[in-house]
This record gives structure tokens, sequence and C-alpha cells, in this order.
């Protein structure tokens, strides 16, 4: 039995609003607690925000929606059905990729499509490689939801399983450029399999294997887009719990916790004193840790991934060979990924995800408009440049990032650019990112598992922790798994663990 939180749990509050607090309430009120979720914005979703501009509607956070059967675990928890409220369109391809030598390879989920692209892109060989790969990922998928990412950890110890000796068999703990290299030997298809390691903070390189269950999830499992926007999730959640019986307070910023011995007693915003018997804090980790007053101390500082600059382009045209997701590489590999982790410089040949909304949901932009996100990695405030320094930056890293898509075949971008809104490290920061980053903790070996902030916190007896810095870790999925992962330490009770499978029921 992993630990709960002891005495009375009736009345729960849930500070913030996004796809983890959102959760965590959902799968609360299915377990017959009373809710009372409050953010400090004016809509739910928090980093998965919607922003207008000029006519378009922006996603302000992820654009990639993997495993949505693991949002509909928290609809189900109150009785309702994820398609019910939200449409969700499957990508065909679930991305392009582009690379430096002009070649370009759709993504394809289904194993058939993708086993026959392959071989068009690269031949038999590698087409059966992929088919290994494939079988490898699903293998992998399998170990790791069932014992270490939809799983509470209460120490180290926790990681004894069979499934860890499972997972050690099937090479989780070698690099991932090396396993993926075992069934891959074209240098592009590997990228295509291992540039996920991005979003664990870590080259892949240095990553462990084990991080290829993103490509899994990214690859074999299905990217899904949902009608009128990524913003459409959060909003949905948000509308369950309502017709619940949460009580959801929008445009509330909480001030401090009060606290009577071990026990936060009531959570105060800046307009009231909401009395409660647990708490699950979604913030950031600093903003967790200076409510609760208390920074956990351990033996090693915190390391953060990398963090993003993100151009959104209202734009008067598009351009045909960009799929709704697409993976445009540079030529350098090994050399991005020192920069972005080590020596904390701008990507000098940078590799891009484009993301065009408009190409399945014409309605974000004003009728004949399109709208683009361009994300670009960047190092973090820690190592790279610091908030203040984007001041100066920015304007310049824009032009840049305008010159790279036009050299790499969106011809026109900047004249064809009638709104705009650019984010960088400078804007994460004041948002209250940690090393200016919205991808939190790095998953390092030892930020990772039992070894990452935990959800329970030491000295507290009844608050629990929830969102990315905290068990699992960073990502819409693993998100959704935390905010499950922080009601069962309320509850005691869990819901079934996610289907192996993946995909959208």
């Amino acid at each position: 039995m992993t630990r709960t939180v002891p005495g009375r749990t009736d009345h729960v509050v849930v500070v913030g609003a996004g796809l983890a607090g959102l959760s965590a309430a959902l799968h609360l009120l299915g377990a017959g607690r009373r809710v009372t979720v409050v953010e400090r914005e004016a809509l739910p979703g928090g980093r998965a925000g919607r922003r207008e501009l000029g006519g378009y509607h922006l996603d302000t956070g992820p654009t990639v929606l993997t495993m949505p059967d693991l949002a509909d675990e928290a609809f189900a928890a109150v009785g309702e059905r994820l398609r019910d409220r939200v449409e969700l369109l499957p990508l065909h391809p679930a991305y392009r990729a582009c690379f430096a030598d002009g070649t370009a390879l759709d993504v394809h989920t289904d194993a058939d499509a993708m086993e026959a692209e392959v071989e068009r892109f690269a031949g038999a060989r590698e087409a059966a490689g992929y088919r290994r790969l494939r079988h490898w990922l699903g293998r992998l998928y399998a170990v790791q939801m069932r014992r270490f990412i939809d799983a509470n950890f209460d120490s180290p110890l926790g990681l004894l399983t069979p499934d860890l000796a499972r997972l050690a068999a099937l090479g989780g703990f070698g690099r991932l450029d090396g396993r993926i290299g075992r069934f891959l030997t074209d240098e592009r298809l590997k990228r295509v399999f291992s540039f996920q390691a991005l979003y664990a903070g870590v080259a892949p390189a240095r990553a462990l294997a084990a991080y290829a269950v993103i490509a899994y999830m990214d690859t074999v499992a299905g990217v899904y887009f949902p009608r009128g926007g990524m913003h459409a999730l959060p909003r949905a959640m948000a509308g369950a719990a309502v017709d619940a019986g949460a009580d959801l307070r929008l445009g509330r910023d909480v001030t401090r916790l009060e606290r009577s011995g071990t026990r936060i007693t009531a959570v105060v915003t800046d307009h009231e004193r909401i009395p409660c018997d647990a708490v699950v804090l979604t913030p950031e980790l600093p903003v967790a840790h200076r409510l609760l007053g208390h920074r956990p101390r351990r033996p090693l500082a915190l390391r953060h991934a990398p963090s993003a600059v993100v151009l959104h382009a209202g734009t008067t045209r598009t351009w045909p060979h960009l799929a709704h997701h697409t993976l445009s590489f540079g030529a350098a590999w090994r050399r991005t990924f020192d920069e972005l982790t080590r020596t904390g410089t701008l990507m000098t040949d940078p590799s891009l995800l484009i993301t065009r909304p408009t190409a399945h949901d014409p309605a974000l932009a004003p009728e004949g408009r399109h709208l683009h996100y361009v994300l670009a990695p960047c190092p973090n405030t820690d190592i790279g440049p610091g908030a203040h320094a984007w001041s100066d930056l920015a304007p310049r890293y824009r032009d840049r990032l305008l010159a790279t898509l036009e050299r790499r075949g969106l011809t026109g971008i900047a004249a064809a650019v009638e709104q705009e809104c650019l984010v960088t490290p400078a804007d994460w920061t004041a948002q209250g990112h940690a090393a200016g980053t919205p991808f939190s903790v790095a998953h390092t070996f030892a930020q990772t598992g039992p070894f990452r902030p935990r959800n329970l916190v030491r000295g507290t007896d009844n608050a629990v922790l929830a969102g990315c810095g905290t068990t699992p870790g960073v990502g819409v999925p693993t998100v959704l798994v935390s905010g499950k992962l922080a009601a069962a330490r309320i509850t005691g009770t869990r819901a079934r663990p996610a289907a192996a499978g993946g995909g959208h029921r």
C-alpha cells in the first residue's frame, strides 16, 4: 500500500485549473469528494490556455495530443465520455518530417502505412527494422505504464518489482540513441524516433532508452487534434467537473495557505478564504513550495529542461508541403543538443516544430487566413541567456526564425504575417516558470520515478502536488496521470491503469 493523506478529506481545494488540476478534480469528484478549484486566470487550462489575437485563436501551450484514453479516464470518473464533449480528429500523418537534404517522411501511426512509407523512404531493410522497433516500443510502454508511469512511489524501493527486471531485459537502462540504432541505421529515421528525448530535457546520446516510451505515444498510439484547438480539452474537463458538482472559481490568485500544525486548514485567495480538509497544488514547484513555506532539501539542485521560443503567426497564406505537424530538421543533430543542454547557446542550425491548426479547423482564423505555430527549442535561463537578455534578443531571433523558414520552403512568410505573438523565456519567467522553461524539471535519471520531486509533501499531512514538476513528469499524457495520482493519494482508491494499446476508443 502506498501512503495516503490521513484524516478527513471531505472537501478538497485544487489550486490551478490546468490539465493536472482538472484531472485531479474529476477523479476526486468521482470518489465522492466535494471539490473547489481555484484558478488565477480568467479561463481554465493553465499552460493549455487560449489567446485571441485579431480574429485568430491561439493555443498558448501544447499543440500535440496523444493518449486521449488518459483524458477519457478522468471523464469516466464522473460517468462521462471524452468524445461526448470533444470532437477528436485523428491526424494522418501524425507528423511530416522534413530533412536538410530535401527529403521528407510522413510519420503514420498505422503499422502497415508506416512500414510502406519507411520502405519508400529508406528501403526494405529499414522497413523491417521499423517493424521490430514498433514491437519493442509497445512492450516498453506496457511495462513502464503499469509500474513506472501510472504509479505513486513512496521510496526507490517501489522500483523493486518484476517489471524492473523486464524493463532491464528490454534494454531500458541503455542509451536511447544506441537502442534505436539496433533497429534503424538511417540517421534521418533515427531522428524521428529519438527527438522526443528533448521533451525529457536530455540529449538522445545521454537519455535512457526507457524514454523511448514518448516515441511510442507519438508514433504508435496515435496523434489527435481536438476541434477548437487544444484548449477545447481543458474547457471540456472544466465543464464536466462543474456538472459533477465542482465549484470552479476563476480569476482567483492564491496568496497563502493557512495551517494548524501539519495540516492545511484553508486556502486564501485575493478574494476569499476557503476552508478545506486537503489541498492539491498544481503551480510550478517554486510557487507551491513558497505557499507551503517549505522547500525540500535535495543532495543536488534540480536541473531544468530546455525552454522554447514560440512564434504564433497569423498569415494570409499557407504552404502546401506543411502537414498539421511538421518537423523541420536542420543538418546538425548532436551539436544542437549540446547547444540546448550544455553550452547554453541558441541553435545555430535549428530543428523546429511547425503546427498548422487551421489545416483541420479553419474556424481558428479569420476566413481565408491561416494560423502557424513555430516552436524553436532554446536553452533555459539557468544555462543560456537570462530572462532580461531576451528583450534585445527577441526581435533579432524572430527575424532569424523567419529567415530559416524562408530557406526551408515557406517562401514569402515574412510578408504574409499579419498578426503575430512571440513568446520567449522572458515570458515563461514572467508566468512563474522556473528557469524560464514551460517544460519544468528535466527527466535525468536522478529526477525520474521515485527520484523526481514526490507528490506528497514532507511536513504537511494533507497537501499533494500535481503537474509536470512532480510524478510522473512532463507532457500532456503524464500530466493527466499526475492528477489521477494526486487524487489517489487523497482517496486511497485508484482508477484502472491506462490501457497499453493507447488510442481513442
